[in-house]
C-alpha cells in the first residue's frame, strides 16, 4: 500500500464549531444535517438508504469500508447521504466476494467523504447539542463564504423530502401470479422490504409519493403498504390524505417509519423532531401485545407524540422504544391498519421484527 498525501478538511457546524479531518479523493463541500449511526456494519446499505437523503452521515465504527462493497448490497439506486463523516477510511478491503472498494463506490457515486475526524468527540457534541445542519469541505479557505451558505441551508424541520427520492413512475415487483397484490407507497421504499413483501407471496405496485387513493385502488390490491423515507412527515399533505381514505375504507394497512408517522398524522397525532432520532442496529423495543422484547434497526429523526397517541381512543399503542420510551408502534383498534416507526427488514441490523411482514399477510388473508 502506497502512502497518499491527503488534502486537509473540515466539518463546520451551523453553530460555528469545527473538526478537522482529511478529504479520501473527491473535493469540494457537501451540505446537510449532521447525523449519527451507531451500526458496526451494512454501511453500504445506509448511505443508500432513502431515508438519509441530504444527511452528513457520521458513522460511529472506527473502520468504514474494509468489506468493500456489493452490487447487490443497496437498498436504492444510488447513495443518498450528503456525505460521510468517518475515523478511518479504508481504501483497501479484505472481503474476496466484494466488487469494489468503497472509495470507487463513492467515486461513481460522486459522494465527498473526509476522514481522519474525531468522531467521538463529534458524535459526543451532536449528543448534547442535537442535530443540525453543518457542511463538509476541503474549500478550508472559504469558510465566510460556507458560513453564509450555510445560514441559508433550510432546517430539516418542515422539509419535504420524499418527492426527491420518491419513484417518478409506477412498477412492479415480484411474481405477478402471486397470491397476494399489494399497493406500496414510495416515499423513500428500502429495495429490502420490497423483497421481504414478494418472498411472502406478493406482487407489489409501487406508486409515487404523490399517488391519489383512486389510482392505488385501480390496482385492486388485497392490501396497502406505506414506505420508510427522509424528511418531515408533516408536510406531506398528499401521502396524509391517503392513508386517510385507505383507513375509511378499512383496507388492510402496513406502514413503516415514515408511513408510521403518515398514519399518525392521518389519526389527529402529531410529530415532532427529535434531539438526535434513532440511527443503528441495536435498538431495544418492547411488544406490549405479547411482552416480547426485540432489538431493532431503526433510522428516523422525527417520532409521533406519545401524549396524543394515548389520549386517542381509536389508537393502541403497540411498542415502545426502552431507551426513552417513545412510541415504536401503534393500531388502529377499529380497523385493518398497522404500523411500527423501526426496520423491520432490516438491511443492515437483526431479523428479531420479521414476523411483522407476516402479521400484514395474515391481516390480508382475514379480510
Amino acid at each position: 500500500m502506497k502512502y497518499q498525501q491527503r488534502k486537509k478538511a473540515l466539518i463546520l457546524l451551523a453553530d460555528g464549531t469545527i473538526f478537522h479531518g482529511k478529504s479520501i479523493g473527491k473535493e469540494g463541500s457537501a451540505f446537510g444535517e449532521v447525523c449519527f449511526n451507531t451500526g458496526t456494519t451494512g454501511y453500504q446499505e445506509i448511505f443508500t438508504d432513502p431515508s438519509y437523503y441530504g444527511q452528513l452521515m457520521v458513522t460511529t465504527n472506527a473502520h468504514i469500508g474494509n468489506y468493500g462493497t456489493k452490487e447487490e448490497e443497496v437498498e436504492s439506486d444510488d447513495v443518498k447521504i450528503a456525505g460521510l463523516i468517518c475515523k478511518n477510511f479504508s481504501f483497501n478491503y479484505s472481503r474476496p466476494a466484494a466488487d469494489a472498494s468503497l472509495e470507487d463506490f463513492f467515486e461513481k457515486h460522486n459522494t465527498l467523504a473526509i476522514a481522519d475526524v474525531d468522531t467521538r468527540a463529534l458524535v459526543s457534541y451532536i449528543r448534547d447539542n442535537g442535530a443540525m445542519n453543518a457542511v463538509i469541505t476541503t474549500e478550508i479557505d472559504n469558510l465566510e463564504a460556507l458560513k453564509k451558505q450555510l445560514a441559508e441551508f433550510p432546517s430539516m424541520k418542515g422539509l419535504e423530502l420524499a418527492s426527491k427520492v420518491s419513484t417518478k413512475e409506477p412498477y412492479f415487483v415480484g411474481d405477478e401470479n402471486a397470491t397476494y397484490k399489494i399497493a406500496a407507497l414510495d416515499i423513500g421504499i428500502k429495495k429490502n422490504i420490497l423483497r421481504n413483501l414478494a418472498k411472502r407471496d406478493a406482487y407489489i405496485k409501487v406508486f409515487p409519493y404523490n399517488a391519489k387513493f383512486e389510482d392505488l385502488e385501480a390496482f385492486n390490491p388485497d392490501g396497502y403498504f406505506l414506505s420508510n423515507g427522509p424528511g418531515d412527515p408533516e408536510p406531506l399533505s398528499d401521502a396524509i390524505d391517503l392513508a386517510k381514505d385507505i383507513i375509511a375504507n378499512n383496507k388492510p394497512l402496513f406502514g413503516i417509519c415514515l408511513g408510521h408517522q403518515i398514519i399518525a398524522l392521518a389519526n389527529g397525532i402529531s410529530t415532532y423532531k427529535m434531539h438526535n432520532g434513532h440511527r443503528g442496529i441495536n435498538h431495544p423495543v418492547k411488544n406490549l401485545v405479547t411482552g416480547k422484547g426485540e432489538i431493532t434497526s431503526q433510522n428516523h429523526g422525527f417520532a409521533i407524540n406519545r401524549e396524543e397517541t394515548e389520549a386517542n381512543a381509536n389508537v393502541e399503542i403497540t411498542h415502545v422504544h426502552l431507551n426513552d420510551h417513545t412510541v415504536a408502534g401503534i393500531k388502529i383498534k377499529d380497523k385493518n391498519c398497522f404500523s411500527v416507526q423501526y426496520h423491520p427488514e432490516a438491511s443492515p441490523g437483526p431479523n428479531d421484527s420479521l414476523y411483522l411482514f407476516d402479521q400484514f399477510i395474515e391481516n390480508i388473508k382475514n379480510k
